[in-house]
């Protein structure tokens, strides 16, 4: 499903106030692993209080082991430092990467910022070496902006 087809569905899951937030986070992982075909693991982290951490707060895929990450390791940590996105087209060409699973091949994190700060980030893994284009940067920083509206 085209990227301009899904903006109106994750506006319509993240307006949904029946549901706590945790569980329309859920919904727009679940949304994107399901029709966008190389997202195969879709998550949300958010920095850990007052901690130089991020804490994984949903997602959807395989189970991972990497619910902290510490600011600084890995692709999710890098962005939490430098707030700006993260286009990785082949995992095994990166120094600082933490192997979630030996099938991933290619990852993006965008960082998620409220009232201008970043408060956290959509992370995308692929099985799929370099799927990942500016559509794609431009869509999640859309999903970003409307994730801020309900935090």
């Amino acid at each position: 499903m085209p990227f301009e087809k899904l903006k109106p569905e994750v506006v319509n899951i993240l307006d949904n106030s029946e549901k706590n937030v945790t569980d329309r986070l859920h919904e727009v992982c679940k949304l994107l692993n399901d029709h966008i075909d190389y997202y195969d693991w879709v998550g949300f982290y958010f920095r850990n209080g007052d901690k130089e951490e991020l804490k994984l707060r949903t997602y959807v895929g395989e189970p991972t082991d990497h619910e902290i990450i510490p600011f600084g390791k890995g692709i999710c940590g890098q962005v939490a430092v430098s707030n700006e996105n993260f286009v990785v087209p082949d995992v095994q060409a990166q120094d600082n990467y933490i192997a979630c699973s030996f099938t991933v091949k290619s990852e993006i994190v965008i960082p998620l910022f409220k009232d201008g700060e970043n408060i956290g980030q959509i992370d995308i893994d692929s099985e799929t070496p370099d799927p990942f284009t500016e559509k794609d940067e431009r869509f999640l920083e859309f999903v970003n902006q409307e994730v801020a509206k309900i935090l």
